[in-house]
């Protein structure tokens, strides 16, 4: 399903116009999940930590017992081409993806020579800087690395995130903050989350139940050298209820403060403004590789 308008696929090693078929019906990764992804953004002429995106769905693909048969530079190198199709001002999510194509006689285990890979770009409008998001709980929880690909960005994960999503908006809200399985906050449904208290940045610590994000790890960065250094930490929700700031970071939107957690309401604050303007600066600066 297309997010958005103006689609070029690359598949087979040339590019194509519009949302072609990739998939066959009896591919590992149609029947079997064995399916993953990443997600990156060119916007303003700029494609900050391209490389980085294109590295983890290598990264990902390998924890998925897929064998990537692209290096991330030459992903980053057929994006680059894609993007040549779009205008300069366009706002393009891009999306390499990796799947089995085979199995083992088991029909379970993906074979190692079956590898397919594509890459995806659509033009997807960019949130307004005005965005804010009001969060909910959710019963279901993140999962762990004994049970779930959680080192991965694979597709397989996505529904526990969307019944996530679905109990939160039924419940009122935009999307849901979300526990690990000890109980503690982890993320949100689709972001990364922070928060400040009492003039402290924090977000939750990295424990293998989420994937700490490329974009959550550049917010951090930006903050550490804009004199604001960022602790992860134990979180639990009644953190965020006493939390002076919470906003959410990730690729799709880059930055978005919360308005609202289960009846908590917040004032857009300063950290979450500087955060955003600083990474603006950074994606537009000379020290920015993926420029």
């Amino acid at each position: 399903m297309a997010i958005g308008t103006n689609i070029h696929t690359y598949f087979e090693g040339t590019w194509h116009k519009g949302d072609v078929p990739i998939l066959h019906a009896a591919d590992h990764g149609t029947w079997q999940g064995t399916n993953v992804f990443d997600g990156a953004r060119y916007f303003e002429g700029v494609a900050p930590d391209l490389d980085a995106h294109c590295a983890r769905v290598n990264r990902s693909a390998e924890a998925l017992m897929l064998v990537p048969d692209k290096t991330p530079e030459e992903i980053v190198a057929i994006v680059r081409e894609g993007l040549a199709l779009f205008p300069k001002d366009s706002a393009v999510y891009i999306r390499p993806m990796y799947w089995a194509t085979g199995g083992d006689a088991s029909g379970i285990v993906p074979s190692p020579e079956g590898t397919g890979f594509a890459v995806c770009l659509e033009e997807v409008p960019l949130a307004p800087a005005s965005a804010s998001v009001r969060l909910g709980t959710t019963r279901f929880r993140r999962p762990t690395l004994d049970n779930a690909v959680v080192s991965a960005k694979a597709g397989c994960l996505y529904p526990n995130n969307a019944r996530m999503l679905m109990e939160a908006r039924a419940k009122g809200f935009d999307n849901a903050l979300v526990a690990d399985a000890l109980g503690n906050v982890a993320e949100t449904a689709t972001a990364n989350v922070f928060m400040v208290r009492d003039g402290e940045v924090l977000t939750p610590i990295a424990n293998g139940t989420f994937l700490a994000g490329i974009t959550r790890s550049r917010h951090m960065k930006n903050l550490a050298a804009d004199g604001m250094p960022v602790r992860e930490a134990v979180l639990t929700f009644e953190d965020f209820r006493q939390a002076d700031e919470v906003f959410l970071t990730g690729n799709m939107s880059k930055l978005t403060p919360v308005t609202e957690f289960d009846g908590t309401p917040y004032l857009i604050g300063p950290v979450a403004r500087r955060a955003r303007e600083r990474y603006w600066d950074w994606a537009h600066s000379a020290d920015s590789a993926s420029t």
